[in-house]
């Protein structure tokens, strides 16, 4: 009997992670032009820690300008204000800190996860329910791993597993080989923000650099088969 084609993987996507937030009024009208300049699936919003209700405001503030486009709204950490926000969801560093949010976000919300150093606590993460893994994130010493093991973990969780995989990318050049890897989304934050042609530029010409990486490796797995 016929084995069953696999669809093409679709394209990876976009994760924007913002600067630590402050003031947002000023962010919320950069964030318009920029989710308009790229495919850009999730904002991930990184918040200066201070009273939970002034954080429910920066939120709130930033929303319109992500949830209007299509772009799901995470907060770096917080679950426990993610539902009187009204973001989408949380990212959690590590297996506890996923497990212990889990009731707070589940089911409406999105529970993603990094900070996983193992491959066991990766597929410890999915079998607990994370709605995505990330790879290639610095730690808090602000040490990651190379970029082939990055990539080599992407590819990894990719053919093995459902959930997203996203790769953490500092750089143009690690973008391409993340999504060339196999990763759903392209995790990119200051790479974008410190570019001096400005970020818009940058999110746009990391969108196209992704696509292409993923057109080759559809036209080299058809040329392989």
């Amino acid at each position: 009997m016929a084995t069953k084609p696999v669809p093409p993987r679709p394209a990876p996507r976009l994760y924007l992670a913002t600067p630590l937030v402050d003031e947002p009024s000023q962010l919320a009208t950069e964030l318009a032009g920029l989710l308009a300049a790229a495919d850009v699936a999730a904002v991930l919003v990184r918040l200066r820690q201070t009273d939970p209700r002034s954080m429910i405001s920066t939120i709130k503030a930033l929303a319109p300008a992500i949830q209007n486009v299509g772009a799901a709204l995470l907060i770096d950490g917080h679950p426990d204000i993610v539902a009187r926000a009204g973001a989408d969801g949380a990212h959690l560093t590590g297996l506890a800190a996923m497990e212990d949010a889990m009731p707070s976000l589940k089911p409406d919300r999105i529970a993603g996860v990094g900070g996983l150093a193992t491959r066991h606590d990766s597929m410890a993460a999915g079998e607990a329910g994370a709605d995505y893994v990330l790879f290639g994130e610095p730690d808090t010493n602000g040490q990651r791993p190379s970029a082939e093991a990055i990539a080599e973990r992407l590819e990894w969780w990719d053919e093995l597993f459902e959930p997203p995989c996203v790769g953490f990318a500092t750089s143009r050049e690690e973008a391409e080989a993340f999504a060339a890897a196999g990763a759903d989304f392209v995790l990119v934050g200051d790479l974008v923000w410190s570019d001096p042609r400005g970020a818009k530029t940058a999110l746009a010409e990391i969108g196209e650099a992704i696509a292409q990486a993923h057109a080759g490796t559809l036209g080299q797995a058809k040329a392989e088969g």
